[in-house]
C-alpha cells in the first residue's frame, strides 16, 4: 500500500511541476510493430514521470538501468570507474542469453578474428555506442534508457535475431558529472508552463554542464586520457575492439540531424578511405528505416571531420573501427522554439534511440565488409610497418622517472607494446640510457596509432580542422625520443611489457645536517607543498651545487629544495618521517645531507645568494566572466589535483571583493580578461605594495601586457590600405578565412634553464601548445625578461600558415617581470594545455613557487 500510495504521490508531483506538451510514455520512442514483455519494468513506471516530463537524476537512472539488467538475460552491468565526484559509470553488454552463457568465448574468438586467425562463422559483430560524454547533451544520454529497455523488452523474432547476430557495449552515463550538473540546472530554472524562448536561462548552460568535474571537454579524452572517466570507458574499448563506434551529442538548437561520415577532405590520411565509405553505407540505413519515412531533415557530409584522433568518433578510426558521430539541434530545457520549428527533448531522443537501432541493423547488413573490413586493416598495418623505415622509437625523461612512466601508461592504455631498455642505445647524437629509456616497436597492430602519437605533421590537404591540428604527444610530455631506422636485434628490451608503474624513490637515511630534493621530478612541485604545508622552512638552490650527503657526492641542478635542520619547529624525527612520504609517495629522491659545506666556492646551502627562501604560495583561480572555462578546469586539475595544492576558485567578476593581503598568485587564463577599472587597480596595487604575482596566459597576457606596462601590438603596417583587394569567390571563403588561424599546433620554444622559471628542466628546448595568433611584445629595458622564445623556425607539429610562422618566430613565449614589490608573468600559451604538457607544466609550479626569485635588470645594456 505503501508503494502504490508514493507511486501516486510521484505522479502527482509530475503532473503539477512540469508540461505535459513534453512528456512521453515508452511506447512513443519503441518501433511500431515491434511487441514488449510486460514482465520488464518501463521507465515511468520507475521514475513515476516520463522520459521528456524532466530531467532524470543520473542515480535514479542508474538505479532503473541495472534494475532492467537484472530482469533480463540479455543484459550484464558492470561498474567500470568512478568519476571525481564518485559517480559510478556502468558498462552494459547486451547479446542473447545464449551468448551471455559464453562471453568470454565470443570475445576471444573476435580478437582472434581481428588477428587474422579462424574464428566461427557465427561469432557475433561486436558494436559499441557513447551515450553522454558532454552532459550537457540531454538527449544523447538519456537515450540511453529506451535503448536497453528495448532490448531488455522487445519480444519478437527480429530481436532475438539482432541479439544473436550481435554483441552491444553501452556505456550509461561517459559523464555523470556533467550530466547531475545539467539536472540540476534544469530543475533550478525550470517554470511551470514550459519556456520555449531561447534567451530562457534554463536552456542556456553549455560548457558549464558540457565538461566534467574539472570542466574537461571529455570528448577530447580518448588520445589524452587524463581523466578518470576517461581511463574506464578506453579499458573496455580495446577489451572488446568494437567494429562500430557511435558516438551520440548535440549541437545548436537550430541545426538539423546529422551523422557521419562528415566532410571528404578532412579525414585523417592514417584512416582508410574505406572506412568512410562503409560509415556511409551504415548512413543509409538511418535514412531509409528511420528518417526519410518520417520526412525529417539530415545532413551527413558536413561541418565535421576525422582528424583529430582524440574524439569519440576518430578514435574508432584510427584503432580499425568505424566511428560514427551523431549530432542533433539541442532542447535542454525540454522544449525551445528555433528557425525549424519546435524542438522537443523528447523528440530528440526519439532520433537518437531510432538511429542506435538502425545503426545496429545497418551493421548487420554489411556483415561480412565489416568482417573483412577489420581483419584487412591490421594486416594493413603490419604491411606499413614492414614498409616503414623506423624500425622502433627509444625515449626517456633523464632525472623525471615519473614522466617517462606516465608516458608508458599512456601507450599501454593504448594497447601500444612498450619495452624497458636493458642496455643503451645510442640515437641521434646521444645516448639513451638502460634503466631510465623505453622501446616500442614499429611492427606491431597498433602501427597506426603510435604513427599517430609520435609523427610531426605540418603539411595537410586542406587547413580547416574543427580541433587542433598538432599534437605529437613525446613532444608534449618533453621527452627525449628518436626513431630507430636499424634492425631490432641489436637492441637489448626487456622480455615482459613494461607497465609505467609509479616508482617509490630509495627509502632517505636519516640526515646529519638537513635534506636535500631534486627539483626535476615531475612531483617535485607536489613533495615541496608537503614541506611547505607543514610549516617547515625551506629553500630552493639558484645555482648549481655539490652536496655531501650520506651516500656521497651528489650533483644538484638549479632549483632543488633544501630543507635544514636549523630553525624548525617541528622534531628531527617527523621532519624524516615526512621524507620518506616524499620518498614512497610523491617518488622524489631525498638526499641527507651531511653538511652545509659545498666545494662550490660561495655556493655552501647557509648562501643567502644561492638559496633563497620559498614561501607557502597562496592562489587565486580566476573562471568565468569571459575567461575559457577549459583553460580554467586545466590550471585547476594541474594544481589540486596533481599537486594536491590549495586553490581558491574566484568568479573574474567577483575577484574586487577578496582581501588580497591573504594572497601571493593570481592566474588569469585565456578568454577575455579585461578587469574592470576598480579590480584592476586593486591587482596593480597588490603587485606593486604587497608582493603579489600576476600570472597571465593566452588572451590574458596579451590584456596584462597592456594594462600594466602600457605596451600594445603594432599595427601591421607590411600592406598599403589604399590598395584594392583581390577579388576572391565566396566558394573559396571557408578555405580563405582559416588560412591564418592557429586552430591547436606545437611550437619550438627556448628556455634560460638559468631564470627561476627554468630551475629542474633538463635542456633548453620546450614544445608549447598554441592555438591563437597574438604575441607579446619584448620589453625594452629588461634583456632577461624573455625566460622563453621562439626559435626562429618555431613549428613542430599542426597547421600554421607562413605568415603566422614568420609572426610569432623569435617573439617571446613567457615574459616575467618585476612590478614594484611582485611579479607579472605573462604567458602566450596554456602551460597545461588539457593537463597533457608535463613538460610546459613545470613553468606554471616554477611561476608559483619561485617567483620571488625573479630579479630586476639594473644595469645598463647596449641594443643588440
Amino acid at each position: 500500500m505503501k508503494s502504490l500510495f508514493r507511486a501516486g504521490l510521484l505522479a502527482l508531483g509530475a503532473a503539477l511541476t512540469s508540461s505535459a506538451a513534453v512528456a512521453e510514455p515508452i511506447t512513443f520512442f519503441m518501433p511500431e510493430d515491434v511487441r514488449y514483455d510486460a514482465s520488464i519494468t518501463t521507465p515511468e513506471d520507475s521514475f513515476g514521470y516520463e522520459v521528456g516530463d524532466r530531467p532524470i537524476r543520473h542515480a535514479d537512472m542508474v538505479a532503473y538501468l541495472r534494475d532492467i539488467a537484472g530482469q533480463s538475460d540479455r543484459i550484464s552491468v558492470e561498474t567500470i570507474g568512478y568519476t571525481h565526484e564518485q559517480r559510478p559509470i556502468l558498462f552494459f553488454t547486451v547479446t542473447s542469453s545464449e551468448n551471455q552463457q559464453r562471453i568470454d568465448a565470443i570475445r576471444d574468438a573476435h580478437l582472434a578474428r581481428l588477428r587474422g586467425e579462424d574464428a566461427p562463422a557465427d561469432t557475433p559483430l561486436v558494436l559499441w555506442i557513447n551515450f553522454g560524454v558532454h552532459g550537457a547533451e540531454s538527449s544523447g544520454m538519456d537515450a540511453a534508457i529506451p535503448v536497453l529497455y528495448h532490448f531488455a523488452a522487445a519480444d519478437d523474432a527480429d530481436i532475438g535475431d539482432t541479439l544473436d547476430d550481435t554483441v552491444l557495449l553501452f556505456t550509461a552515463v561517459f559523464n555523470p558529472d556533467g550530466h547531475s550538473r545539467r539536472v540540476n540546472h534544469v530543475e533550478t530554472f525550470f517554470s511551470q508552463a514550459q519556456n520555449t524562448d531561447p534567451a530562457d536561462i534554463i536552456h542556456n548552460l553549455w560548457v558549464e554542464a558540457r565538461t566534467n568535474h574539472y570542466w574537461f571537454d571529455l570528448n577530447r579524452q580518448w588520445l589524452l586520457l587524463t581523466q578518470p572517466e576517461a581511463q574506464a570507458w578506453i579499458g573496455k574499448w580495446h577489451e572488446w575492439k568494437p567494429m562500430v563506434s557511435a558516438d551520440y551529442h548535440e549541437m545548436g538548437s537550430s541545426s538539423p540531424f546529422y551523422f557521419h561520415p562528415g566532410e571528404a577532405l578532412r579525414r585523417n590520411p592514417l584512416i582508410p578511405e574505406r572506412a568512410r565509405d562503409l560509415t556511409y553505407r551504415i548512413g543509409q540505413q538511418h535514412t531509409s528505416d528511420f528518417l526519410d519515412p518520417e520526412g525529417r531533415l539530415y545532413t551527413t557530409q558536413e561541418g565535421f571531420d576525422n582528424f583529430y584522433i582524440g574524439k569519440g568518433s576518430t578514435y574508432p578510426q584510427i584503432n580499425g573501427s568505424l566511428g560514427i558521430l551523431f549530432e542533433i539541434g539541442a532542447a535542454r530545457g525540454g522544449e525551445i522554439e528555433t528557425d525549424r520549428g519546435l524542438v522537443t527533448h523528447a523528440d530528440n531522443v526519439r532520433t537518437q534511440f531510432r538511429t542506435a537501432l538502425t545503426t545496429v541493423e545497418g551493421a548487420r547488413n554489411i556483415r561480412d565488409e565489416l568482417i573483412e573490413y577489420q581483419t584487412s586493416y591490421f594486416v594493413e598495418s603490419a604491411q606499413m610497418a614492414n614498409r616503414d623505415t623506423r624500425r622502433a622509437y627509444v625515449f626517456t625523461a633523464a632525472g623525471d622517472p615519473e614522466r617517462a612512466n606516465r608516458f608508458v601508461r599512456l601507450l599501454r592504455m593504448h594497447d601500444i607494446d612498450v619495452y624497458a631498455l636493458e642496455g643503451d642505445v645510442r640515437a641521434d647524437g646521444r645516448t639513451y640510457a638502460a634503466g631510465e629509456s623505453f622501446v616500442v616497436p614499429m611492427n606491431q597492430d597498433q602501427h597506426r596509432m603510435i604513427r599517430g602519437i609520435f609523427d610531426q605533421v605540418t603539411e595537410f590537404p586542406e587547413n580547416i580542422f574543427y580541433d587542433v591540428s598538432g599534437w605529437t604527444l613525446p613532444l608534449a610530455y618533453d621527452l627525449e625520443y628518436s626513431a630507430l631506422t636499424g634492425g631490432l636485434r641489436s637492441v637489448s628490451m626487456s622480455d615482459e611489457l613494461a607497465e609505467g608503474a609509479f616508482e617509490a624513490a630509495p627509502v632517505p637515511d636519516v640526515a646529519p645536517y638537513g635534506y636535500a630534493l631534486e627539483w626535476s621530478h615531475t612531483f617535485a612541485p607536489r613533495a615541496l607543498n608537503r614541506i611547505l604545508s607543514a610549516e617547515l622552512l625551506a629553500r630552493a638552490g639558484t645555482e648549481p651545487v655539490t652536496a655531501e650527503t650520506t651516500r656521497g657526492r651528489v650533483e644538484l641542478g638549479r632549483g632543488a629544495i633544501f630543507v635544514p635542520y636549523a630553525r624548525q619547529d617541528m622534531s628531527r624525527d617527523d621532519i624524516h618521517a615526512l621524507m620518506e612520504t616524499i620518498a614512497s609517495e610523491d617518488g622524489v629522491t631525498v638526499h641527507a645531507l651531511t653538511s652545509g659545506l659545498t666545494p662550490n666556492e660561495g655556493a655552501d646551502f647557509g648562501a643567502a645568494g644561492v638559496f633563497r627562501s620559498v614561501e607557502t604560495p597562496q592562489v587565486l583561480l580566476a573562471f568565468d566572466d569571459g575567461l575559457t572555462r577549459y583553460d580554467s578546469g586545466e590550471m585547476w586539475w594541474t594544481l589540486d589535483f596533481r599537486h594536491n595544492m590549495e586553490v581558491t576558485l574566484v568568479r573574474k567578476d567577483d575577484l574586487g571583493r577578496v582581501d588580497w593581503s591573504e594572497y601571493t598568485h593570481l592566474i588569469l587564463v585565456g578568454g577575455n580578461a579585461r578587469l574592470s577599472d576598480s579590480i584592476q587597480e586593486q591587482v596593480e596595487d597588490w603587485i606593486r605594495g604587497d608582493g603579489g604575482t600576476l600570472i597571465a596566459t593566452r588572451q590574458a597576457a596579451i590584456w596584462a601586457q597592456d594594462a600594466f606596462f602600457d605596451r600594445k601590438e603594432e599595427e601591421d603596417e607590411s600592406e598599403d590600405e589604399s590598395e584594392t583587394l583581390e577579388r576572391l569567390n565566396v566558394a573559396d571563403m571557408a578555405v580563405r578565412e582559416a588560412e591564418h588561424i592557429i586552430g591547436g599546433a606545437l611550437f619550438e620554444t627556448d628556455l634560460d634553464t638559468s631564470h627561476p622559471l627554468g630551475f629542474g628542466f633538463g635542456d633548453r628546448t620546450v614544445a608549447v601548445q598554441r592555438n591563437m595568433t597574438g604575441v607579446l611584445i619584448r620589453p625594452e629595458d629588461d634583456p632577461y625578461a624573455v625566460p622563453l622564445e621562439y626559435t626562429d623556425d618555431p613549428l613542430l607539429s599542426g597547421y600554421a600558415s607562413q605568415r603566422r610562422q614568420d609572426e610569432i618566430a623569435g617573439t617571446p613565449a613567457v615574459v616575467a617581470e618585476r612590478l614594484g614589490r611582485g611579479s607579472v608573468i605573462l604567458m602566450a600559451d596554456n602551460p597545461v594545455f588539457r593537463a597533457t604538457f608535463p613538460g610546459s607544466e613545470r613553468l606554471l609550479m616554477n611561476a608559483i613557487y619561485f617567483s620571488p626569485m625573479i630579479s630586476r635588470a639594473r644595469g645598463v645594456y647596449e641594443e643588440e
